[in-house]
C-alpha cells in the first residue's frame, strides 16, 4: 500500500461524549473529519483532518441541483484487548470506485481511501465506544461542489469523512422486523443506479417507507422494477430467504446493492458448505414455500444492523409469520461470527479485519 500524508488540526473544544447506553443510530459526531479538494486538471489533492464543522459551499453547487454525489458506510470497532478494528474498507474503497464511475465522479484510488479513514479513526479512537454492540460509523461522501446551473460533470468535489458513535440500528436489535412488500413504487431498474451508493436511491424510496409504517412495519421489501414479481432488497439491505436447505439471494445483476455484509454471509455460508444461491427469487415462490412449511428464515444484511431477522412478511391481505417471530438459528449464527469477527472476538480466517 502506499504512503500517504495528511496534515491534522485538532480540535481546540472538544465534545463531551454521549451515554454510551444512548447512543442510537446516526445521532452523534465526533470531533473531527476527514476533507480533499478535487479540481479538474490537477486532481485530488489537500487531504486533511480538521475540526467537525459545518461545511460552506455555494448555494449553487452543483450538489444541491443535480444530486452529483455519492456515499459511503463503515464501522470501526474496539476489540476486547483495546485495539481499534476495520472490518473490510478494501471492499468500500473498491465500491466507491465503481459508484463514482456511474456518477461521473472522478476516480479516488482505494489506497488513499483507505489510509484518510485509517488516519481519522487514529485520531477519533477515543470515540470508539466499548460496550457490546456498539461501534464508531464511517461515513465518507462525495458532493460536486462546483457553482454552476447546467448539466453536466462538476470540475470540483469534495471528499469528506465524518465519524459517529452508535448503537444498534435498530431500538430492537436482533429482534425480528416486520416488512411490507411495496408493489407500487420501486427502488431501482435495469440500467439505473441500483447498484450505486448515492443518495437519490434512498431519497426516491422514502415514500415506500412512509407507507410500510402506517402499516406498523419498519421496512420495505422491493421487488423488481420490470415485473414487480422478483424479491429485491430489504429497506436500504440485502435479503436472504431459507427454503429448505436453499438460501437465495438476490443476484448482482445491476439493480441491487452489492453489500459488503452480503459478501460475507455469502463467504461464511459456503465455507460452512451451505447451500446457497444468487438467482431471481418470485415472490409467489416464497408464499408458496410458507404454506409448504419450508420457509425456514428470512433475514437482512448490511453495514448498520449486520443481520436484521425478519420475523412477518405483509403483502396486500397476506401476512406469513416466519419461526414464530423468532430469530432463526442460522441469522443468530451469523450474526455472532460476523460480529465476532468484527470485534476481534472470533478467528478471522478471511484476512477481514485491519488494525488501526
Amino acid at each position: 500500500m502506499m504512503s500517504f500524508e495528511f496534515t491534522i488540526e485538532k480540535n481546540q473544544n472538544p465534545k463531551t461524549k454521549p451515554d454510551p447506553d444512548k447512543l442510537g443510530f446516526g445521532n452523534h459526531f465526533s470531533d473531527h473529519m476527514f476533507l480533499m479538494n478535487y479540481k479538474t486538471g490537477k486532481g485530488w489533492y489537500d487531504g486533511r483532518i480538521v475540526p467537525y464543522q459545518p461545511l460552506c459551499l455555494d448555494p449553487a453547487a452543483a450538489v444541491f441541483h443535480y444530486a452529483q454525489e455519492m456515499f459511503e458506510g463503515l464501522k470501526a470497532y474496539r476489540a476486547a484487548d483495546g485495539r481499534t478494528l476495520l472490518f473490510r474498507p478494501d471492499m468500500n474503497a473498491k465500491r466507491t470506485r465503481r459508484t463514482n464511475e456511474r456518477m461521473c465522479i472522478p476516480d479516488l484510488d482505494e489506497d488513499l481511501q483507505v489510509a484518510a479513514i485509517k488516519a481519522l479513526v487514529a485520531v477519533e479512537k477515543d470515540w470508539v465506544p466499548e460496550a457490546d454492540g456498539t461501534s464508531l460509523y464511517l461515513r465518507p461522501f462525495i458532493i460536486a461542489s462546483e457553482p454552476f446551473l447546467g448539466v453536466r460533470p462538476s470540475d470540483e468535489f469534495l471528499y469528506v469523512i465524518i465519524a459517529s458513535p452508535s448503537g444498534s440500528y435498530y431500538e430492537n436489535g436482533l429482534a425480528p422486523t416486520r416488512i411490507f412488500v411495496e408493489d407500487e413504487y420501486v427502488r431501482a431498474a435495469p440500467g439505473g443506479t441500483g447498484y450505486a451508493k448515492v443518495g437519490g436511491n434512498y431519497a426516491g424510496a422514502l415514500k415506500a417507507q412512509e407507507k410500510a409504517h402506517d402499516k406498523g412495519c419498519s421496512q420495505v421489501l422491493w421487488l423488481d422494477g420490470v415485473e414487480r414479481r422478483y424479491v429485491e432488497e430489504i429497506g436500504t439491505s440485502n435479503a436472504f430467504f431459507m427454503i429448505g436447505d436453499e438460501i437465495i439471494t438476490a443476484p448482482l445483476d445491476g439493480t441491487i446493492l452489492p453489500g459488503i455484509t452480503r459478501d460475507s454471509v455469502l463467504t461464511l455460508l459456503r465455507h460452512w458448505g451451505m447451500k446457497v444461491t444468487e438467482r431471481k427469487l418470485l415472490l409467489s415462490e416464497i408464499f408458496q414455500a410458507h404454506e409448504a412449511g419450508n420457509l425456514t428464515e428470512v433475514f437482512a444484511t448490511g453495514t448498520a444492523a449486520v443481520i436484521s431477522p425478519v420475523g412477518e412478511l405483509i403483502w396486500k391481505d397476506k401476512s406469513v409469520t416466519i419461526n414464530n417471530n423468532e430469530i432463526g438459528a442460522l441469522s443468530q449464527k451469523l450474526y455472532d461470527e460476523i460480529y465476532g469477527i468484527q470485534t476481534g472476538k472470533k478467528d478471522d480466517p478471511f484476512g477481514w479485519v485491519v488494525e488501526i
